[in-house]
């Protein structure tokens, strides 16, 4: 039976101004952490691959520490960029990602899966583009891996941040960079891609967090989080656990059952693993 193309979210413009004001629910999504224990324990156990996170803009090692955490208790061979706060792009960091790729493909002797949260998941895409024989699948949290020609619609705070810290050309500065043709065509790598957005993330809007795509590889799944308490969500790092378990050569779209596809049907609706076309 043939699947429905991936398409991308169809909402235009920034997130809402309400949504910007939502971010500040990260407190009460961590103080809620430990209630999705029994969500969390009921995720599959990992068969032991590597596992690479990439943090977001702004953000260090710290703030992996649930996902890697959890991801650790699952089975998983976890390691961190090791790259210090990501602020924003640097060759160093451009090259030095794929490097890491290739060396833990090498040290383990199997495929790397890369779970990038926010402008992470971009730097995963890059890193990926020149080490596909040694990924095994991507997961991006609330990434912003689709700009259309009008640029990025983050808000115009963050996009001054980003300018005062990493580039005056803003986010534009690592679009324009040769490994970032594909991205600005919207070609897709074959590698399977989970991309997970909220549609009250106040930081990157669902456009850019998700991708049109072929449902054999890629797909987008809408989770309840706030941007910056993605990797503190239970809901999340469930997700993360379902698409990180998957064979390496049977991957199958998002397909929860159990309790967590009972909270997703209460928290985002039957469609949830479908991101909404443009009308």
């Amino acid at each position: 039976m043939s699947r429905r193309p991936v398409v991308r979210h169809g909402h235009i413009g920034p997130p809402s101004a309400w949504s910007s004001l939502l971010e500040s629910r990260i407190f009460m999504e961590m103080a809620l952490l430990p209630a999705s224990l029994p969500l969390l324990m009921e995720a599959p156990q990992g068969d032991g691959h590597p596992v690479l996170l990439v943090p977001g803009f702004m953000a260090g090692e710290s703030s992996l520490v649930a996902l890697r955490l959890f991801l650790q208790n699952k089975g998983y061979d976890v390691h961190t960029w090791g790259l210090g706060r990501n602020v924003g792009f640097r060759s160093k960091h451009a090259n030095a990602l794929p490097q890491k790729i290739r060396y833990l493909h090498h040290i383990t002797g199997r495929k790397v899966s890369l779970v990038g949260w926010s402008l992470g998941g971009v730097f995963s895409f890059y890193a990926a583009q020149s080490t596909q024989e040694c990924v095994r699948s991507i997961i991006t949290l609330g990434s912003p891996v689709s700009v259309d020609v009008g640029g990025n619609q983050s808000p115009p705070t963050l996009k001054a941040l980003y300018r005062l810290v990493s580039h005056r050309m803003g986010a534009s500065a690592h679009l324009m960079q040769p490994r970032a043709k594909a991205m600005r065509e919207h070609r897709r790598l074959p590698i399977p891609t989970s991309c997970l957005y909220s549609l009250t993330d106040g930081v990157v809007p669902p456009q850019e967090a998700t991708i049109d795509g072929d449902p054999v590889l890629h797909e987008n799944i809408r989770v309840p989080s706030s941007h910056i308490g993605l990797g503190f969500n239970g809901i999340v790092l469930s997700v993360v656990a379902n698409r990180l378990a998957e064979p390496e050569y049977d991957w199958k779209p998002f397909a929860p059952e159990g309790m967590l596809a009972r909270v997703m049907r209460l928290t985002t609706g039957a469609q949830a693993a479908i991101a909404a076309p443009v009308a």
